[in-house]
Parts: structure tokens; C-alpha cells; sequence
């Protein structure tokens, strides 16, 4: 099933949320149907029935912020009258003019001068500010009451959602993710994000059952109550004994954990912290555990445990932090010193530069300082390596795999990240990578990025290309260097696509250049940094770090 069908401009139509809302529903209809429960089979039929303007004026309210809204406060043209749009929407029981409200919803749906027409006589101060006087009237009034019986002299309704839930959940099931929201289609019909058009096979969903839409939901708000400070031993209780058969959703617990774990260890609570990260698959986690199980001096524990990682690194970045990690324990543990090996010698550059405007970044400094007309200096960092593979390997990034597209508004696959994104891929990153042996890459990658301009993706950053740069690398940078580059972002997307150079400088007339790490007073090498460089340092790719120190300037 492809993309929505796009007219030539939706905004045209007033009524183009309710079709955009309404293509939702059809959407699950056609791919959700043996997910969704009888309660949203029902929401979906009754909705269709409505009148279109009663249809619009739940959406209208379905897509604001919060779940009350001042029937004063509702003006749409295309709506009309908003009391009559709202009878139908009132006899489903969709919206609520009875729902019972506590002050400090009352706060939020009324104006200051109407807070003391309606609660003046408790107000003992009414020069005050709004919010001052919430404490005090929240002590007198701690009772819920409906906004009529807080404000019988206000001429006004107030509607209370009361399905937000319920479409909450079919966005879940929609998107595969709550961090969405419909504000994706405004901008894509106002052409701000453009998406790939992906065909959806019959197994291209998120959420197969509908334990998978509870379990989704249930994560959710385990991370919203840890978030809002519950006791962390009763959420990762429920997370743990929450029983998953979905892999995507497995990973999804995995992350949350990890995540509270890394809490338990900014807090010192390393006995949770390690209870958490022996149970956690996420990766990063076995590193973790040997950290915190160092910190509480259990050093026999985390030698054993380092030991069998460094047989088998789950990544780079932990085969390098096992490298410092390994001899600190064993000298710890009473064992020899052992001298780590330092980094390669690499090309330095030391600049003493005047530095006339601090808002320029010390990049922006040695580019100006550095560039030449014959020898053009960049500043790229991740975007230009980043964006020559993903330009190149396009076919393969966003192949129509299961479990990989969702719903037609993803910048990338939901398993970029996973360990077998590459396996899974592996005869479509082979076609394109063969490319680079025959010479087709220059002109794949140039006729791409102009049919896929402005196309999201996880590695093409549009803003930072233009023709001259994209002319001068493809004309400059090696087959042969793309070629290792682009298997190491493969071997480690997560961590590989970070860490490049800073700048690149080109000299068109001998069709060679030069990447440069900049770094400023003070500042040093970070871990991700230190690999590329060791990586360029191997393959012979001319790489140099340069380091700046401002020179004083006179009065």
C-alpha cells in the first residue's frame, strides 16, 4: 500500500485536518483490523456517521493542547455554529459539559479577571498575580466541581474531551511511537518535510496484536511515572514482569531500563542500577554493569565480566573503553602495570589565531584561516561522509522490509539501529557499494540528490550540501575511501556516524585533499573522535588535528 494520495495543495480544503484525521482511520481500518478493539471499531463507524462539522470540531479538538476547551474560545469559519456542531459529539458522550474539575484546571481554562469574578469573595489579595492565588484557594475549594457550578455567572461553556485516550491509542498504532503527532501531516502538505514513498507489505506493522498496542501504552506510562519521580523498584517491577513477544517492542523495554539505570548511577543507587543492568539486553548495558559494578569496589566481578567482553565486544566503542578499563582493574586487583597504548602520532597543526567576533565557532576561524581559492575548505563534520553514503545506499536504507516502515511519515527504518540492520539488507548495500568499484557511484550519487532533494532521511543532510561541495568530493575523495568509510558506518551505524572531522579541504587540480580535527584552548580529543582518526590513520587517509589558541589582542 503506497503513500496517501496528495492533491496539489490540501491546504486549500478548510476541512484538510478532518481529511488527514479521516485517512487515519481508513488506514487502520485497512491494516489494524484484527488490532483494534471493539471500542475503537465503534469510535471509528459512529465517526463516519457524524455530520461533517461535528467531525471537525472533535478533530479541532482532538489535535489542541489539553483536554478542556472554552466553547467562547472555539471560532473556526468552516465549523460554523459551534454549539450545534457540538450536539452529536455531546450525545455520544465524546465530550462532557459535567466533567468534574479540580481548581487548578480551573486555572487553566480562565482568565484572571474571570477567576475573581467567580472566586473574588476568597481572594484576600486581588492585586495579586494568578498564580499566587492558587495555594490558598486550593486549600478552601479541594473539591472537583463542574465549570458551571465554579462559574455560575459566566456566560460560557466548557467541553471536556473525554476519548483522548482512545485516539491517543490509534495514533500509537498509526505511528508505532506517541512522540508524533498530526501536526506531521500539516507539514507535509506544506511541502517543510518530505518523506520517501515506501511500499507497506502485509507485515510492515509495529503493533501485531492488540497485547502489543497495550504493552506499547503500559511502557509508555512507565515512563511517564518514572519521569514524574514514583519509586523506581515498583516501575521497573511492572516493566520487568510485563511479558513481550514483539522485538520491537523488547528493545523498546530494553532502552526505558537502560535508561532508568543510568538514573539509578547519577543518584549512587548502584545496587538498582546493577540489578537493572544484569537483567538489560539494550546495548551498552554490559558496559554499564562493569562501571558501576568497579565503582562498589567489586573488582574481581568486573575483571571476570570484562574479560568475556573482550572477547566479544558488543561495539567499538566498548572494545575501546574496555582497553582503559581492563588494565585499571587489573592493577587494582594487585597486578602488574601495564601500559596502555597511546594513540597514533597523527599531522598537527598549531594556530595562534586573533579572535575578533566570539559568537563565530574556532572552526569558522581556521576555515577562513586555512582556505585558499585553490584549495577550498570546508566545515562538514558528520554531514558530508553521512550524506555521500546515504545518497549512495538510498535502495537500501529504505528497502520495504518487515518491521521496518510503519506509517508514511518516517525520516528512516525503525531498525536502523538494530545489530541486524545491515544483514537484513545485506544484497541491497552489496549492489550499491559495488558502485564504487566500476566508477557508476559519481553519477548514482549525483542524480540522486537531485531526485531525492529534501527527502528525509537518517544520514542526507540537505542543509549542509551543495553542488560545489558534492562536485569537489566526488571529483576528490578516493573510491577507495568511500568504499571504507561507508563499511564502517555499517559495521556500527550508532556510534560511526558521529565523530568525522570537523573540516575537509580539496584541491581540485590534483583531485586530492585533507580532513582536519579542529580543537580549541582547552579542549580535547572526545572517544568517537579518537577512533575515526585511528581509522583514517589505518587506511592512510591524509587527516590532521589542529589545535588553536587565541593570540592577545593589542589595546
Amino acid at each position: 500500500m503506497a503513500l496517501f494520495p496528495v492533491t496539489a495543495n490540501p491546504l486549500d480544503d478548510p476541512f484538510y485536518y478532518l481529511n488527514n484525521f479521516m485517512q487515519v482511520l481508513d488506514w487502520l481500518e485497512h491494516r489494524y483490523a484484527d488490532v483494534l478493539s471493539p471500542q475503537e471499531q465503534h469510535f471509528i463507524l459512529e465517526f463516519n456517521r457524524l455530520p461533517r462539522e461535528s467531525r471537525a470540531l472533535l478533530v479541532r479538538m482532538v489535535m489542541r493542547k489539553g483536554l478542556h476547551f472554552r466553547a467562547g474560545k472555539l471560532h473556526y469559519v468552516e465549523i460554523g455554529d459551534i454549539a450545534s456542531a457540538a450536539c452529536p459529539l455531546l450525545e455520544l458522550g465524546w465530550i462532557d459539559e459535567q466533567a468534574p474539575l479540580l481548581i487548578e484546571e480551573l486555572f487553566d481554562v480562565l482568565l484572571k479577571a474571570e477567576i475573581l469574578q467567580c472566586l473574588g469573595h476568597a481572594i484576600e489579595q486581588p492585586k495579586g498575580k494568578k498564580t499566587d492565588w492558587l495555594p490558598l484557594l486550593g486549600e478552601q475549594f479541594p473539591e472537583s466541581r463542574s465549570f458551571q457550578q465554579w462559574c455560575p455567572t459566566l456566560d460560557d461553556r466548557l467541553f471536556s474531551l473525554t476519548i483522548m485516550g482512545l485516539c491517543d491509542r490509534l495514533r500509537l498504532m498509526f505511528f508505532g511511537n506517541l512522540y508524533q503527532d498530526w501536526s506531521e501531516f500539516v507539514l507535509a502538505d506544506l511541502g517543510i518535510y518530505t518523506y520517501e514513498k515506501v511500499e507497506f507489505c502485509d507485515d510492515s506493522r509495529g503493533l501485531r496484536s492488540r497485547e502489543d498496542v497495550d504493552a506499547c501504552v503500559f511502557l509508555h506510562e512507565c515512563q511517564q511515572r518514572f519521569e514524574a519521580g514514583e519509586a523506581v523498584a515498583d516501575v521497573v517491577g511492572q516493566i520487568n514482569a510485563l511479558a513481550l513477544s514483539n522485538p520491537w517492542l523488547q528493545l523498546r523495554r530494553g532502552k526505558l531500563l537502560f535508561q532508568i539505570g543510568q538514573h539509578c548511577e547519577r543518584i549512587a543507587d548502584f545496587s538498582t542500577a546493577l540489578g537493572i543492568y544484569r537483567e538489560c539486553g539494550y546495548p551498552g548495558a554490559r558496559l554499564r554493569l562493569i562501571r558501576v559494578l568497579e565503582r562498589c569496589t567489586e573488582y574481581a566481578l568486573a575483571l571476570e565480566l570484562a574479560i568475556i567482553a573482550e572477547l566479544s565486544p558488543q561495539s567499538a566503542t566498548e572494545q575501546q573503553q574496555l582497553l582503559r578499563v581492563l588494565p585499571r582493574l587489573r592493577r587494582k586487583l594487585g597486578g602488574p602495570p601495564i601500559k596502555r597504548a597511546g594513540p597514533r602520532a597523527m599531522e598537527r597543526l598549531d594556530l595562534q589565531l586573533p579572535r575578533t567576533d566570539l559568537a563565530l565557532s574556532v572552526e569558522y576561524y581556521v576555515q577562513a584561516h586555512l582556505a585558499e581559492e585553490s584549495a577550498p575548505l570546508h566545515y562538514v563534520e558528520n554531514s558530508l561522509i553521512n550524506s555521500l553514503f546515504g545518497l549512495l545506499c538510498w535502495p537500501a536504507i529504505f528497502a520495504p522490509l518487515p518491521g521496518a516502515f510503519f506509517h508514511p511519515f518516517q525520516r528512516g527504518p525503525v531498525d536502523l539501529l538494530n545489530e541486524d540492520f545491515h544483514a537484513r539488507r545485506a544484497e541491497w548495500f552489496q549492489a550499491c557499494l559495488a558502485e564504487l568499484d566500476d566508477g557508476r557511484y559519481r553519477q548514482t550519487i549525483r542524480e540522486r540528490y537531485v531526485a531525492k532533494w529534501g527527502v528525509q532521511s537518517p544520514f542526507v543532510f540537505w542543509g549542509a550540501l551543495s553542488d560545489e561541495l558534492l562536485d569537489q568530493a566526488l571529483d576528490c575523495l578516493p573510491a577507495e575511501h568511500l568504499k571504507h568509510w561507508f563499511n564502517r558506518l555499517l559495521l556500527d551505524i550508532k556510534a560511526n556516524r558521529a565523530g568525522m572531522p570537523d573540516l575537509i579541504q580539496f584541491w581540485p587540480h590534483n583531485k586530492t585533499y585533507r580532513m582536519i580535527e579542529v580543537k580549541g584552548p582547552g579542549d580535547r580529543l572526545q572517544d568517537n573522535q579518537l577512533r575515526w582518526l585511528e581509522f583514517c590513520h589505518e587506511h592512510q587517509m591524509p587527516i590532521a588535528v589542529c589545535y588553536v589558541q587565541w593570540a592577545e589582542q593589542s589595546a
